[in-house]
């Protein structure tokens, strides 16, 4: 998925069913859950983009999570399908910023959130740079989602 036709909006293949163990006291999705699906969302935009488990295991460097802030637009019940809308809102050498929004059936949003990632070597340890060709890659993305980025 490296042509730039194919970022020209958000990365959208993610969906989900809200399940029994999502669901709290109050009958709604729970927190951790709206955390949960967010994370699952950017799991999968990652890999689009080359940088989750296959990246590690041929590289020995990982995306870490930094920080994550979550706004809780609507409340989920049980068995709503969900879905999600993932853009690259910032990168650097050694960092990447998603926006993702979580989406109901009826098309509200139902949460967004903002990750921040840092790019780590696990095996020295440390935060080091991208590798030419993703920190190409992310430039490219980040240039095609600039324009459709929504207004936080």
């Amino acid at each position: 998925m490296t042509p730039s036709s194919s970022w020209s909006g958000p990365f959208a293949e993610f969906g989900c069913v809200v399940t029994e163990s999502a669901i709290d006291y109050n009958g709604h999705m729970n927190d951790a859950a709206y955390a949960q699906v967010l994370a699952d969302a950017n799991e999968l935009f990652l890999d689009a983009l080359g940088l989750s488990v296959s990246y590690r295991e041929r590289t020995g460097c990982a995306l870490y999570t930094v920080e994550m802030t979550i706004r809780f637009r609507q409340e989920v019940s049980l068995g709503q399908t969900l879905r999600g809308e993932s853009w690259l809102s910032s990168h650097d050498a050694k960092r990447v910023g998603v926006h993702t929004r979580i989406i109901a059936a009826d098309g509200g949003t139902v949460a967004t959130g903002d990750t921040l990632y840092l790019h780590v070597d696990t095996a020295a340890g440390g935060v080091r740079p991208f590798p030419e060709d993703r920190a190409a890659l992310l430039a490219e993305v980040r240039t095609c989602h600039a324009d459709s980025l929504p207004a936080r």
